[in-house]
Formats: C-alpha cells, structure tokens, sequence
C-alpha cells in the first residue's frame, strides 16, 4: 500500500469528506515542498438555518469542525512522521498579524489555494472555496510534508460557475464582494474587501460568537450537491 493509499484510508475512517495533494514553493510551506488538503462538509441543516445573519448553532459548528480538522491533521502527521517524514499542520481557522497585514486577514497559507492546486474545485465569485461535490459548504486544513506525494499536480479546475449568478453579490449585506470572476493567479483582495466583511461581522453579529462568523454567502449558494461545480 503506498503512502497516499494509507493517507486516504485514514480520511476515510476520520470521516472526512474528500482529500487532496499538491506540489507547493509556499514559503509557508517551510521548504518542506509538498501538501495534503483535507476537506470536511459542514452540516446542510445547519447552514439552511442562516437568514440575514449566521444563527448560535452555526458559530457553535463552525468552531467545532475547525476543532475537528484540526485533530485530522495532527494524525496525518503523526502518520507520516511514523514513516520517517517531515510534516507541518497548519491551523483550520489561523490569522497571523504582519507588518503588511496588521488586521490579521491572513494565515500561514491559504487553505483555499491548495485545494485548488489538488483540483479539489475552484475559487468562487464570494471569495469561497468551491468543492467540486459539496460547493462552498465545506472547512479546509492543509499538512505540508517532505514526503515526496506521487505525481505532479492535477490540472486545476476552471470557474464557470460564477459567471452569471451573483446572488452572494446581493446578498452581502456589507457590500465586501465585488462581484468578479475569479481567474486563476487571481488575489483574493480582487474578490471581496475582507475589511469590509470583518467590520460588518463584528458590528453586526457581536451577539454571536463576538462577529466572528457570517456565513450568508456560502448559504446563499446554489452550487451544492447535484448543483456543484462540474
């Protein structure tokens, strides 16, 4: 059994929706020059029940599959510590403070970017990550390893889910999406304001888990299940 078969086998029995690999020069990466995505599906039940503003339940999930990811990563990377590999989990729901980026919007590495690189789906107009089966309804964690993962990475999907829905357009009620296609290579920044939307958040919803969540785009959505990216 190689080393990606046993990867698999243990996403499988942690009940993890999909996984994924991909070549990586991320300085987050530590020079270790390979990654792993895995990806858990968020509760349809729970996200159906947001409105104009997430709900406790939704805040109280969100906390808990970030928890839960994280624990997947720490034994895909005990598994290949096991085998005499390298490894680096990187936070589920992680912001790092920088000179560039006081405000923290970002983290060690952009979850979202991995997954793309794996093939896994594609970046949506809302500035989410688009699950080829589940769309945006998913939470993402990443392990890089020196682990040397077969093969280079699959060709990344293209986005032509985007192109003429714009529902999470009208639906942010901090106006933090653009309304642009993402193209590939594309900044984040060139999707949404993540200024805008974390404000919004924390004067808003400060009743729920203190603004720290929303989650109307991703409800909003309709590139779920049988609707999901091709």
């Amino acid at each position: 059994m190689t080393i990606q078969q046993r990867l698999r086998q243990l996403a499988e029995k942690q009940g993890l929706a999909d996984m994924g690999f991909f070549r990586t020069d991320h300085p987050g990466s530590g020079g270790l020059g390979y990654g792993i995505t895995l990806v858990a599906r968020l509760s349809d039940a729970v996200v159906d029940e947001i409105t104009d503003r997430p709900t406790h339940s939704y805040f109280h999930h969100y906390r808990t599959v970030n928890a839960y990811l994280d624990r997947c990563m720490l034994e895909t990377g005990l598994l290949l510590q096991q085998q005499g590999w390298r490894y680096i989990p990187v936070g589920a729901s992680q912001s790092i403070p920088t000179a560039e980026d006081p405000h923290g919007f970002h983290g060690r590495f952009p979850h979202k970017q991995g997954a793309c690189l794996a093939a896994l789906g594609v970046m949506g107009t809302n500035g989410l990550f688009l699950h080829r089966q589940y769309g945006p309804r998913v939470r993402l964690g990443t392990v890089f390893t020196d682990c040397p993962l077969v093969g280079e990475n699959p060709q990344p999907l293209e986005n032509r889910v985007c192109e003429k829905c714009g529902r999470c357009v009208s639906a942010c009620p901090a106006n933090a999406i653009k309304g642009v296609v993402y193209q590939r290579g594309m900044p984040e920044i060139s999707l949404i304001d993540p200024q805008a939307c974390s404000q919004y958040m924390k004067q808003a919803f400060q009743k729920i888990g203190r603004g720290a969540v929303c989650g109307i785009c991703m409800k909003v959505c309709p590139y779920t299940g049988e609707k999901a990216v091709p």
